[in-house]
């Protein structure tokens, strides 16, 4: 019989350190001979990523300890590994060098940089006999702007590296032929991002090994290109845009291009990270594609685009693959966190261990729609919630925190989050808001966002708050919104703009949009131009900078304030927190502040993220007004 508490109260098995042991996961996944490998961070092991492979009842690493597998290309990172000539290649975290692991050991391929990591790698690729090709990032001076990129062939023998070419500001590693005659990339430019416009690139092959001048192919301005690959000699398929949706193309040396199944679906995604991958040919015209995080198959012959393992809803886009009787990937579903799993027909075989969590502790994702004042469908998922145990006292409504996500070009799917649940099994709803911006749902969406940051996004995640509140889902008086990132301005924004929160969560932001941008900003040069598109270009756009800061708009604070910041964060750099912190002192509204050492952009030790975690349930119970038993009181400030 379930005991009768006011939501927030209630206890749960799920706890901090089971969030925390699910909060790494596996990325990079591929297949290399018949065996399944991928990279696996581990929060216990103060993030570390190990490069593993399955094995018949679990995994092996590939690399031991202290091997971190990681890259800082466009600081966001890029494949970290390949396996060419029986020889494994790999970057390392700590000096970002490339390395090579044969039977004789471990092998550095790059040189030791002058300053610390002052060169780094990724995107690793399969490239000539004897090679590994990849993208080089140099500094070339002391600005996070002064930063040259180029492709390299980097020799297997340890003889050094080559430039093959330096097309564009920013570039993706060149994929050769299958003649080894031309060799295809794309790359972009300041102001643009890969999802505003890039070019793919095709340039012939010297026998040399030295590349000829290249050709732009497809692309441009207004087109993004995110995943390209060799079909034959003369053909390449890429996922473009110029309908507005990525859809698959067929583009040959000849300049042609042919849509191989026009759908109003996203067949691509953003490229945060270079080297994802979102299609893979299949063959006989078929070709598997993640479909709006589903995975499809897309049959030349008809057009179609058919979904496959129902019960998988999120398969990532650093890791999918086909095999003999099916395909392997990392993939999530409503009742399942993100795991290397094995679909063959409907079954699906998990590679890597689940958490054994009972079902009924666990939010069942709800996909809906908010329309909004001037007509806009905003996509939400409601994650209400959900413990066997307990019920609340009659009439009592719950809690509820908008929850956005990064990007802001990113997108929320009907999946499984050991966070999320972490809220919902003791009583606090979810409303995951996929706001204007987002991807997911066509370029017209994404760009409802243009020159509209902190005006679009906030309102969005208003229209959803103030939706579920009318329909009795949510206490209007105890709403409160929580982001990372992008998503940390927004709820910044939110919390300063408008009255509709109570109070808000804000972890590694944006909060002074003039300081973290341009040229001797303080972000780093992938996102450093990033704002000319979400807010205007400067300086004739410098005063919707200014009125648009949430570090401008503290005195308007709608109430209490959690802040969580790495310390060691070059894309949202502890400075930003720091001075809106700074105004807070001596005003009157609590807050709390959490600064962690060891801590990039995002959270990926064990330690932090139970200490974050915990520390925001207590802040939502004492501004909500509800107990928190078994967790540790957050102290706040005023």
């Amino acid at each position: 019989m379930s005991r009768i508490s006011p939501y927030g109260t209630w206890s749960s098995p799920i706890t901090a350190a089971e969030v925390a042991a699910a909060g790494g996961g596996p990325q990079w996944l591929d297949v290399v001979g018949d065996e399944v490998w991928w990279a696996e961070a581990r929060p216990g092991e103060q993030g570390r990523v190990a490069l593993v492979k399955a094995v018949p009842g679990g995994t092996e690493d590939v690399l031991p300890s202290p091997w971190n597998v990681r890259n800082r290309l466009h600081e966001y990172g890029g494949r970290p590994w390949a396996v060419t000539g029986g020889v494994v290649v790999f970057t390392h975290w700590a000096d970002q060098r490339v390395y090579a692991l044969s039977e004789t050991g471990v092998v550095p391929l790059t040189p030791e940089p002058a300053e610390p990591q002052g060169v780094r790698y990724g995107d690793l690729r399969a490239g000539r006999p004897g090679e590994v090709w990849a993208v080089r990032e140099r500094a070339t001076g002391p600005r996070p702007t002064d930063v040259e990129r180029e492709l390299v062939a980097i020799a297997l023998s340890g003889d050094g590296e080559r430039v093959l070419a330096a097309s564009h500001r920013f570039l993706t590693v060149a994929k050769l032929s299958p003649d080894g005659r031309h060799a295809a990339w794309f790359g972009w430019d300041h102001p643009a991002m890969p999802w505003d416009g890039t070019e793919l690139c095709v340039a012939p092959v010297a026998g040399d090994g030295s590349f000829g001048p290249h050709e732009v192919l497809a692309g441009g301005a207004d087109v993004s290109v995110c995943q390209v690959e060799w079909e034959t000699p003369e053909s390449v398929l890429a996922l473009l845009d110029p309908d507005g949706w990525w859809n698959l193309h067929r583009v040959g040396l000849d300049g042609s291009v042919v849509n191989l199944a026009p759908v109003a679906r996203e067949l691509g995604g953003p490229l945060w990270k270079a080297g994802s991958r979102w299609f893979v040919p299949l063959g006989g015209g078929r070709h598997a594609v993640l479909a709006g995080g589903r995975l499809a198959v897309l049959d030349e012959a008809d057009g179609s685009v058919t979904s496959l393992g129902e019960e998988l809803t999120a398969w990532s886009s650093t890791g999918f693959a086909a095999v003999g009787d099916g395909f392997v990937g990392v993939a999530a579903g409503p009742l399942r966190e993100a795991a290397a799993v094995h679909l063959a027909g409907s079954v699906v075989t998990d590679l890597t261990p689940q958490p054994e969590l009972p079902a009924e502790y666990l939010p069942v994702p709800r996909e809906r729609v908010v329309t909004t004042a001037d007509g806009a469908d905003v996509p939400v998922v409601l994650y209400l919630p959900a413990n066997p145990d307990f019920a609340a006292p009659e009439g009592e409504l719950p809690p509820l925190l908008v929850q956005v996500h990064g990007g802001p070009t990113g997108q929320h799917f009907a999946a499984l989050d050991l966070e999320i649940a972490y809220f919902t099994s003791r009583g606090i709803g979810v409303a995951a808001v996929n706001y204007g911006g987002s991807t997911g749902f066509g370029r017209a969406y994404r760009e409802r966002l243009r020159e509209q940051w902190g005006v679009v996004d906030v309102a969005d995640c208003v229209a959803v708050a103030e939706a579920l509140v009318a329909e009795g889902l949510a206490d209007g008086d105890r709403l409160a919104i929580r982001g990372g990132s992008a998503g940390g301005f927004t709820a910044a924004a939110s919390l300063t703009t408008t009255k509709t929160y109570r109070a808000g969560t804000v972890m590694y932001p944006v909060l002074d949009l003039a300081g973290w941008t341009g040229t001797d900003g303080e972000t780093h040069d992938f996102e450093s131009r990033y704002l000319d598109g979400l807010v205007g270009p400067l300086p004739s756009a410098r005063q919707r900078y200014v009125d648009r800061s949430p570090v401008a708009n503290a005195g308007s604070l709608a109430g209490p304030v959690l802040f969580q910041q790495g310390l060691e964060d070059r894309i949202c750099p502890p400075e930003q927190a720091d001075r809106f912190v700074a105004g807070l002192a001596g005003r009157g509204i609590p807050y709390a502040y959490q600064r962690f050492p060891g801590e990039q952009h995002g959270f990926r030790q064990a330690g932090t993220i139970v200490a974050a975690l915990e520390a925001e349930l207590s802040f939502y119970g004492q501004v909500l007004g509800f107990e928190t038993p078994g967790v540790p009181r957050l102290e706040l400030s005023r």
